[in-house]
């Protein structure tokens, strides 16, 4: 499906990791996995705000001891020695799954002519592949990538091959072997609610965890990738705190497994142009598409997609993805879909706009058939139109 004919200018702005997420128009602005802008006047009144609840609960407080003389209870309590045993390790937790991630993600430094970029990355073979975002690695042409391991040590890498459409890219540890990496879970079981643990390096903080939720799933997020290039991602949303550098890391289960990569945030409006950080609006790759795209950019250099074979406006207010042009011999075309459909449904998944539709098909595996459901652009009945996504 020709997803690239969308204009982002048209559609849900979402920028990368190291740049910021704008909404589609009317909506709220998400930004990348990098971090959310907030006002200066709004950070203004949240800290007065917190001053004015600390001055009132100090002179309250001391109102009701001036009144009350027997303390020897309070006492008591505050006189007994601290414990000095640590809380036990549960299996499942957060400290568990740290402990079991950590040693598997690299912080990312890349220096080109022009800027030193950072990011973070996956270790996702004991001979020193990386998973990481395009947009991490994007100046690595001609420049330089070192990775810091967890445990501080630096090694040199070098990049594979990455995407921009997607914003997935590889890189490998140079003469590195044995090492710890992490397990790829199925995303597409994730739960909305289930919890979930992101690491990485946001702000040049190595080996940062933060914790979460899954917020929801199939987000279609576009994001600028400069040089007039934008990705667009089937997005796991989640609120675990992800800010700049948190690009290309792990976005984990309670299990320790990769269910996503860190890519995006949501932003504020911002003055001055300064970044602020997570407004707890993330965005994650699915680890099941994330692994499909690594599995070619390793073998093959580049990613290819299942196609539908439509061309999809961005631009028409309908209720759906609108047909602009069907390709001759393409599977839309064999399953009678034409010029002026408009497809509200995949399977049953909703479709509410052309970049929904493109997420929703690049997210199938090759040679699916899939359901649509679609309507005429004079409101008639929908019909029902399966259609088998073109093979690898």
């Amino acid at each position: 499906m020709h997803g690239e004919h969308a204009n982002p200018q048209d559609v849900e702005q979402v920028q990368a990791s190291q740049g910021w997420n704008q909404p589609r128009a009317g909506e709220a602005p998400p930004a990348p996995a990098h971090s959310a802008r907030l006002s200066t006047g709004a950070v203004a009144g949240l800290l007065v705000g917190a001053l004015l609840a600390g001055t009132a609960g100090g002179y309250v407080g001391s109102q009701l001891g001036a009144g009350r003389a027997d303390t020897s209870t309070v006492n008591e309590v505050l006189r007994q020695p601290i414990s000095q045993e640590s809380a036990p390790v549960v299996d499942g937790s957060i400290e568990t799954v740290a402990a079991k991630v950590l040693p598997a993600v690299v912080a990312i430094q890349v220096a080109s002519e022009r800027a030193v970029a950072s990011g973070s990355g996956s270790v996702i073979s004991p001979d020193g592949y990386v998973l990481t975002n395009h947009h991490v690695v994007a100046g690595a042409r001609g420049g330089q990538i070192q990775v810091t391991m967890n445990d501080g040590s630096k090694h040199p890498a070098d990049l594979v091959a990455s995407d921009a459409n997607t914003d997935v890219g590889v890189i490998k540890i140079r003469d590195v072997e044995n090492l710890p990496y992490l397990d790829f879970a199925d995303s597409s079981a994730l739960r909305v609610g289930q919890g979930v643990v992101a690491v990485g390096s946001p702000l040049g903080l190595n080996a940062t965890v933060t914790s979460g939720i899954v917020s929801a799933l199939n987000r279609p997020v576009r994001a600028s990738q400069g040089g007039g290039e934008s990705s667009l991602i089937d997005a796991i949303q989640t609120d675990a705190a992800v800010n700049p550098g948190n690009s290309g890391g792990p976005l984990v289960d309670m299990e320790g497994n990769l269910v996503g990569m860190n890519s995006m945030i949501a932003s504020l409006s911002a003055t001055g142009g300064q970044e602020s950080g997570s407004i707890g609006l993330g965005f994650a790759i699915p680890s099941t598409f994330a692994k499909r795209m690594a599995d070619q950019l390793i073998n093959t250099g580049q990613v290819k997609h299942p196609m539908l074979g439509v061309q999809v406006s961005p631009r028409e207010m309908v209720d759906g993805a609108l047909i602009r042009a069907v390709e001759p011999g393409s599977p839309a075309d064999a399953a009678g879909l034409r010029e002026g459909d408009i497809i509200t449904r995949v399977d049953e998944r909703q479709i509410d706009s052309a970049d929904s539709l493109i997420a929703a098909t690049r997210s199938q595996e090759f040679g699916a058939t899939v359901t649509l459901e679609v309507v005429r652009e004079d409101n008639s009945q929908p019909r029902q139109v399966e259609v088998t996504l073109t093979s690898e």
